[in-house]
């Protein structure tokens, strides 16, 4: 509006300085009326809008707490998913009454409220496993936390401080199942890796000759000379892995026993070429005479003079009861002989002691 009268002003101006007489004096009657005009239209419109003053909004003050009341139910069993084996629930169930009137019936509200409570928790325990206990009462606080009507309509019940526990006895026959259980499944994984074990011996390794003698290369490095002294040990193992008759001229060597396994000829080698052939082995170099000394005798004791005779004569023992006396002094200092001759002469004496 400010803008306006401005700009009527400035024309006003212009007009009554430059224009004519009676057409300045027009503009000027013109002007006059219309803000005549608009002055009566504002004051009209002030007159019918006055001022309202905002309604204030009266919010009534919120309704009192409701008092709740405490019931509290101790080691009550609820079913689990396994037969025979119970939850103990225990909790503090909370509950407050209704906007029903009771006028005209007689109720029991802490009776209400802890079965609406059992109903609750039962629902879930009757489908969860017995060995999960604590994760049940966590969950069981977690649900039966919120306030809920019971069936009746009169009371809302929730539940705080909840437990939930199985019996020693249940307790103790979980863990021993849940150990059975283990044991069983790495009983199953060693019987599965002893048979995978034997299909691959029974089916690859030993299904014949060659197979046996390629896997026994590999295993010794490529020692073809070794695998070649075992071929017929291999025939023999692949035969009797496949309840094959053992091939002819199949013969191995073991250091237990003879050719093809078979028991060494007793007589095959007098006792003093044995002797000097274990002798050479042990490399007793100065303490050779000596251990002879004590084969001799010992021989002796156990009632083969005849041998021990041969075995003076073969090592060179002119004299063994002087020499034998002379190094099994207290004095000698030879590994122990002395107390080990005396522990041989004592198990002599009480095996003579027996037989007599």
């Amino acid at each position: 509006m400010i803008y306006a009268f401005t700009v009527g002003g400035i024309l006003l101006a212009g007009l009554i300085a430059f224009a004519p007489r009676g057409i300045w004096l027009t503009a000027v009657g013109v002007t006059v009326v219309a803000v005549a005009v608009l002055l009566f239209r504002l004051w009209e419109w002030n007159g019918t809008h006055d001022y309202v003053e905002p309604e204030v909004v009266h919010t009534p003050p919120p309704p009192p707490p409701i008092e709740r009341c405490e019931q509290r139910v101790e080691q009550v069993p609820l079913p689990s998913q396994e037969e025979d084996y119970d939850f103990l629930f225990s909790a503090t169930v909370l509950w407050s009454p209704l906007k029903q009137s009771w006028e005209s019936t007689l109720v029991n509200p802490a009776a209400l409220a802890v079965d609406a409570i059992l109903r609750r928790a039962r629902a879930i325990t009757e489908r969860r496993e017995p060995g999960r206990a604590a994760l049940v009462a966590h969950e069981l606080a977690g649900v039966l936390g919120t306030t809920q009507d019971d069936a009746s309509g009169y009371v809302q019940a929730m539940a705080k401080s909840v437990q939930v526990t199985l019996s020693t006895q249940d307790q103790e026959r979980l863990d021993k199942l849940a150990m059975v259980r283990k044991d069983r499944v790495v009983w199953e994984h060693d019987r599965k890796y002893e048979q995978s074990k034997r299909d691959y011996l029974g089916e690859d390794v030993l299904k014949d000759t060659g197979s046996a003698v390629v896997w026994w290369l590999v295993k010794n490095d490529d020692h073809v000379e070794k695998t070649v002294n075992d071929i017929g040990l291999l025939a023999t193992l692949s035969s009797a892995a496949n309840n094959k008759e053992i091939p002819q001229g199949a013969t191995y060597a073991s250091p237990l026993f003879g050719h093809n396994g078979e028991e060494p000829a007793m007589n095959s080698a007098s006792p003093t070429d044995s002797l000097a052939a274990f002798l050479r082995a042990l490399d007793l170099r100065e303490q050779r005479d000596l251990f002879t000394h004590q084969i001799a005798h010992l021989v002796r004791n156990y009632g083969q003079p005849d041998v021990a005779e041969e075995i003076e004569r073969k090592f060179g023992l002119t004299d063994p009861t002087s020499a034998y006396d002379a190094d099994m002094s207290p004095d000698t200092n030879a590994s122990g002989s002395a107390p080990f001759q005396e522990d041989q002469d004592n198990h002599w004496d009480d095996g003579h002691d027996e037989q007599n």
